[in-house]
């Protein structure tokens, strides 16, 4: 209870509430307390009036003589209450000359109301206080005058606030346990919801640490289906998603190294072969794989580098109007030789010439050159590989099927992410579809895969048409400033 969210559940609900609580069992108490001194006061005056009542229907009015005879037989006779309160009768010089009590008065007590009723205008005083013996009283004193205004004595009733302020106590006292009630009441009921918070929060934190340290099987047991519990669901998730990534970033890291590892290998064994001496054959044909395999090193390093740069958004497209067609026939002819080398027939649908569209040349190219690759690789022997283009609507649609085994449902959705790869099995360092779908993405154009396992793979890429205006290259960083120059030439 010293820090985090319980120091702040513990002031702001349980110091609240106590102040609130306490403000009302205060507020409680003095109303508790006024109204029962008010209907003390209100009883002691309906006594007061009832013996001037008394006095004025005895005598036909207050009068000197008839005063002390008539207070006198009221008390004695009368006088019903005594048990309950006390009346005095006063002379005019406020000597006590009977009480209802029937001991002998106290002529040296202190009687404020008695010096109030002297002054009042309404001959009237009223004092709670404490009397010589230390009780607590609250006395009522009426001053009596004659017709001419003259004092002929004063009457005073008298009550111990002993009862009152015992039954006031335990009033208070109710509200004090009432009060505490509803504090134990709150903070156990508070301290069982912190705890349902505090728990799985301190589990959501340790898991995060762990996972924060590459731990990604760590699970959190949910314990029920609210908030709390979809921010377990919600870092389980995060948890399985880090480690699908893990395992995919140590697949590629692995992929990526016996790609490099291979054609290395080759140029070193060339290398070292032809720094030995060899025939003019062999050395023409060492000559030749170093040259290819370089090659092949320097595209799987330049597909690296695309990659990084398309992760940190330093990818540029040097745009220009071009014709989208002749850099697929470009990009077919590459693939040519390769397929008869490797008995698959690559069919290439000419189309007519279509419009124009605004462009990276060398990034299209290779989005159509990664694109037939992943056909031609998983295409077996034998196998077709068709790439068609067609316009309308505005879009090019350039289409690349093939014959080969095909990506199972469950991989399907992942295919072009980073990293991925459904077939663990086919070389390839698992990035070549997600730089073509960044690419075509970053030309205002789409992407599509739809495949079956064991019948084959179609790859649509579909890419806006520029219109007729022409255009001077120029430096683009992102896709809505491609999509702003379209939108300024078809206007």
């Amino acid at each position: 209870m010293t820090r985090g969210i319980s120091r702040r559940w513990f002031i702001n609900t349980i110091g609240v509430v106590f102040v609130v609580l306490l403000i009302s069992i205060l507020t409680l108490s003095l109303m508790v307390q006024s109204s029962t001194y008010s209907g003390l006061e209100l009883a002691l005056t309906g006594r007061v009036e009832e013996l001037l009542n008394w006095l004025s229907g005895s005598s036909g009015g207050y009068e000197t003589s008839e005063f002390a005879a008539i207070t006198r037989d009221y008390i004695e006779n009368y006088f019903q209450d005594k048990n309950r309160m006390e009346i005095m009768a006063l002379s005019k010089d406020g000597k006590v000359f009977i009480t209802s009590t029937g001991f002998e008065p106290d002529q040296d007590q202190a009687m404020p109301d008695y010096e109030m009723a002297l002054k009042s205008e309404d001959s009237a005083g009223k004092w709670v206080g404490e009397l010589d013996t230390g009780e607590r009283v609250m006395a009522i004193t009426r001053a009596v005058r004659d017709s001419s205004g003259s004092l002929i004595g004063s009457i005073r009733y008298m009550v111990s606030l002993e009862r009152a302020d015992r039954q006031t106590t335990l009033v208070i006292s109710a509200l004090v346990v009432g009060g505490a009630f509803i504090m134990l009441l709150l903070t156990l009921s508070g301290a069982y919801f912190i705890r349902s918070i505090l728990v799985p929060v301190r589990q959501v934190s340790q898991s995060a640490r762990q996972i924060a340290q590459g731990d990604f099987e760590v699970r959190i047991e949910k314990a029920k289906d609210d908030e709390i519990g979809q921010l377990c669901d919600a870092i389980n998730d995060m948890a399985g998603e880090l480690g699908a990534a893990e395992r995919m970033k140590n697949d590629f890291i692995s992929s990526v190294s016996h790609e490099l590892r291979t054609p290395l290998t080759a140029i070193k064994g060339w290398a070292e072969t032809l720094q030995g001496g060899a025939d003019p054959g062999t050395e023409e044909k060492g000559i030749g794989v170093i040259i290819r395999e370089s090659e092949r090193l320097s595209g799987l390093v330049e597909e690296l580098l695309d990659f990084s740069r398309l992760q940190s958004g330093r990818m540029r497209l040097l745009v220009e109007r071009l014709d989208l067609i002749a850099e697929l026939d470009e990009a077919v002819y590459l693939f040519t030789d390769r397929a008869r080398t490797e008995h698959k027939e690559l069919h290439y649908e000419e189309t007519t010439q279509l419009a124009p569209v605004y462009g990276d040349r060398n990034r299209l190219r290779q989005v159509f050159v990664n694109i037939i690759d992943n056909a031609l690789k998983y295409t077996g022997e034998g196998g077709t590989v068709t790439v068609s283009a067609s316009g309308g609507d505005g879009y090019i649609h350039v289409t690349v099927a093939d014959t080969g085994c095909g990506i199972p449902a469950e991989h399907l959705p992942n295919v072009k992410k980073k990293f991925y790869k459904a077939n663990q099995l086919v070389r390839g360092s698992g990035i070549g579809l997600a730089v073509a779908d960044e690419i075509t993405t970053m030309h205002g154009g789409t992407l599509e895969i739809e495949s079956e396992e064991g019948v084959g793979t179609s790859v649509a890429i579909v890419l806006p048409l520029c219109g007729t205006l022409e255009a001077e290259p120029e430096l683009i960083e992102n896709t809505p400033e491609i999509l702003k120059l379209l939108e300024r030439n078809r206007e």
